[in-house]
């Protein structure tokens, strides 16, 4: 193979190369504190019941909470404390990060592939060798 083109090949393979890793350092780099349900979309205790029970001295916080025999001190005295006072934030990063696995497989499948075809091309086992002549 000549120079040039064996230049073109490796030149092409290092950028699919970027191409696919880019994408998995962006991912594999990124914050995991960033999925939380935001404050002002505070989930209600009646509606988090499939994804969480919290429990209080071995009571659910629901039946405490209806009861009315939970209370919050404040600065000038105290108030029970209702079903809508409680509000639930979620992490989710395991969701996300589980829907982003198989993108994730196919990137750096893509990253295995162009850095063989890579080393093939600078170590000359791609060359041309013609047909023999019997």
């Amino acid at each position: 193979m000549p120079s040039r083109t064996r230049l073109v090949f490796a030149a092409l393979s290092l950028v699919f190369f970027f191409l696919a890793a880019a994408p998995l350092y962006r991912e594999l780099a990124r914050r995991s504190d960033i999925w939380w349900t935001p404050r002002t979309m505070l989930v209600p205790l009646g509606e988090s019941r499939d994804r969480v029970e919290i429990y209080t001295r071995g009571k659910p916080l629901a039946a405490l909470l209806q009861a009315g025999q939970l209370r919050i001190a404040e600065e000038g005295g105290s108030s029970i404390l209702a079903t809508s006072d409680v509000g639930l934030r979620f992490n989710n990063w395991d969701r996300v990060r589980v829907e982003r696995i198989p993108l994730m497989l196919v990137y750096a499948a893509a990253c295995g592939i162009t850095a063989c075809i890579f080393l093939l091309v600078l170590s000359g086992r791609l060359v041309y060798r013609g047909e023999r002549q019997l």
